[in-house]
């Protein structure tokens, strides 16, 4: 690990004018940072730390219904919120899906939205990887690709974001509150990743100094929580990040679908909003036709970026589970193995 200089700033606006300093990193958890540094992927000149900052670290409801998440709130302790996980119950069960529990209690909201993709070559350096080095070329594309992007993806780039909790956040409209140089400012969850491109190396729509303080999940979310699941298939149950994974939220009215909210994860480089899917669903019946055609719907555009087309198939088999597990009700308590399509579902609908 390359030496760096520790900054321990007392306000936001302290954190903020350190971290413009061109070389800087925040540091909160560092859950995903701190093994970047010692692999020698990043090698930041300061890390700027802001696990201490007061008033990020707060879960607010909010009048309208909706939740407000500083940055500096610990996984575990939003999953494990009560209102939190009555109103927003798949943002919940992605969270518990997600690493240890160990690693719940230390990793935060903001730095589950920066992690880094985990794709074995921006994680090598002796690999050539246009994320980690703009214009070294992108190993991925003739490599072991099989778990890497059928969306969105460049021939620069087929990396995959991995992020649990992003998925049912894009979803639901979340939207992130970010402080910097420039001011405040407010991105929708669904804006703030980008796409690869000719860029891979700019993965999210934030400028040198920019801080994400929080999260904020607006009340109009919040009808869904009667019939809403994430579903994560992974190649083993316990610590592993998704093959593909989807978060469907359903408002039910009259016995058919009055409004859908679905996205997919494990499929880009980014939490992937399936509208096309949503459109398809409005108005519909929620039966295993309604379901398929979603399903079709949702990944009409995707393509192999390798030997990866199963992925395809997979993505649109675990629309349409999801969907059905939604469509049967949110459960009253959630399984033992949160998000597994092998875990039996525990008591009743949560809202009747």
């Amino acid at each position: 690990m390359n030496r760096f200089e520790y900054v321990r700033p007392a306000t936001v606006a302290e954190a903020i004018a350190a971290a413009a300093v061109p070389g800087s990193t925040y540091l909160a958890a560092g859950t995903n940072l701190l093994d970047l540094m010692k692999g020698g992927i990043v090698s930041p000149t300061r890390l700027v730390d802001v696990s201490r900052l007061p008033g990020l670290d707060r879960i607010e409801p909010l009048p309208d219904g909706g939740m407000r998440i500083g940055a500096r709130v610990r996984n575990a302790d939003l999953a494990h919120d009560p209102t939190f996980r009555k109103r927003f119950p798949a943002v919940a069960e992605a969270l518990l899906s997600g690493a240890s529990a160990q690693l719940r209690n230390a990793a935060t909201v903001g730095g589950n939205l920066l992690q880094r993709t985990r794709c074995a070559y921006f994680y090598d350096p002796a690999s050539a990887c246009n994320k980690r080095q703009p214009g070294a070329g992108c190993d991925a594309r003739g490599g072991e690709n099989r778990l890497h992007a059928v969306m969105g993806w460049s021939e620069s780039c087929i990396a995959t974001h991995p992020s649990d909790f992003c998925v049912p956040l894009t979803a639901l409209d979340a939207v992130v509150e970010i402080e910097g140089p420039a001011g405040r400012r407010e991105v929708a969850l669904e804006d703030f990743h980008l796409l690869p491109g000719a860029t891979p190396e700019r993965e999210s729509v934030l400028a040198p100094g920019d801080l994400v303080v929080a999260v904020r999940l607006p009340g109009a979310a919040a009808p869904f929580a009667a019939h809403a699941r994430y579903l994560k298939l992974r190649e083993r149950t316990s610590y592993a990040f998704a093959v593909v994974s989807a978060a469907a939220c359903l408002r039910m009215a009259d016995g058919v679908i009055a409004e859908a909210r679905l996205a997919l994860g494990g499929i880009a480089a980014k939490p992937w909003r399936a509208r096309d899917a949503e459109a398809v669903l409005a108005g519909a019946r929620p039966d295993a036709v309604s379901f398929r055609r979603a399903a079709e719907a949702a990944l009409a555009a995707a393509r192999p970026s390798g030997d990866n087309e199963f992925k395809i198939e997979l993505a649109r088999r675990i629309v349409q589970r999801t969907l059905l597990l939604a469509a049967a009700g949110t459960p009253e308590r959630l399984p033992a193995l949160p998000a597994s399509p092998f875990a039996p579902v525990p008591g009743g609908a949560l809202h009747g």
